[in-house]
């Protein structure tokens, strides 16, 4: 876009006034006192290019001035965009039970593990504005990746997790004091917590209780997800973390509808973004006026100070 895309005259109706100028100057000469005497034609022709130039510099002068008063301005617009994100942990069972096949119908040969990755991956990307984490736990839980903007290291991250990488029993209860352990310490308005399951809690070191005790307490909003079969897992476990946590409970027995979980969760939390118009007006009107300033007064010096009619 160039510069005469944003150039106007606040004030263009005073442009109009170069007409009357010009019509006065053609048709309304001044009258002076007139001495006549010999070889005047002489004499006017080695003035002549002094008031060529007088002309001139009175017509720059009376356009200057024109313009300036038009007050000719560049107008910019900015958008002032305020990203409102949220800070998001993903909570992610890597116990033996996640090798079970047969998750995806589109491909039976895959596994458990390696479907979430997929679809966890797909939900990182929808993330644009947030910062993520990522907890894998089995029998302990370990911090895979701190709370990061950068997606793609995450996405490197997930994508080396791998089944019973941290023992081959599930536990819960600590996975997510680890999560809202690093959660608590984040200065974000919104906090979130994904836990993601296909097992019973059965290695934990902190009690049921002791952790519903916490996360009732945290601002964090928890959303839990058993994946498989009802018996895979233990539903009304997760469902009362869940409404501790002031989120909501799912279920999944295949890929489609783990992804329309996470379509869900993505929806329901929104990040927020805020667009501000700011507009900048830079006037122009001192450069006519300076260049009809110069004029006028070399118009004045020759016109008076070397008798130039």
């Amino acid at each position: 876009m160039s510069l005469f895309d944003h150039f106007s005259f606040q004030y263009p109706w005073v442009l109009l006034f170069v007409a009357m100028f010009w019509i006065c100057g053609r048709y309304c000469p001044a009258r002076t006192t007139a001495i006549y005497f010999p070889h005047v034609r002489t004499l006017l022709s080695l003035h002549a290019h002094k008031s060529r130039w007088l002309e001139i510099l009175k017509w720059v002068g009376i356009l200057g001035l024109l313009l300036a008063l038009a007050s000719p301005v560049v107008t910019n617009e900015y958008k002032d965009l305020k990203k409102h994100g949220r800070d998001i942990m993903l909570i992610i069972d890597s116990s033996g039970s996640m090798r079970q096949r047969g998750f995806d119908p589109s491909d039976p040969y895959k596994s458990k593990f390696d479907v979430v990755k997929e679809v966890v991956a797909d939900f990182i990307d929808k993330r644009k504005n947030d910062r993520i984490g990522l907890i894998n736990f089995a029998s302990v839980a370990f911090v895979a990746s701190p709370l990061t903007f950068e997606k793609k290291f995450l996405k490197k991250i997930l994508a080396m997790q791998q089944v019973g990488i941290a023992g081959e029993r599930t536990a819960i209860n600590d996975a997510l004091l680890q999560s809202y352990n690093i959660l608590e310490k984040s200065d974000a308005k919104s906090k979130v917590a994904i836990l993601l399951t296909d097992g019973i809690d059965n290695s934990s070191h902190i009690s049921f209780d002791e952790i519903r005790s916490l996360i009732s307490k945290s601002k964090v909003k928890l959303y839990t997800i058993g994946i498989g079969s009802y018996r895979d897992f233990d539903a009304p476990y997760l469902k009362a973390l869940a409404q501790a946590g002031h989120g909501k409970f799912y279920t999944a027995s295949n890929r489609d509808a783990l992804k329309k979980i996470y379509a869900d969760i993505d929806k329901l939390e929104t990040s927020k973004i805020k667009s501000k118009k700011i507009v900048q007006h830079e006037y122009l009107y001192i450069y006519p006026l300076f260049v009809a300033i110069l004029a006028l007064l070399f118009f004045v010096y020759l016109r008076t100070a070397r008798g130039v009619e």
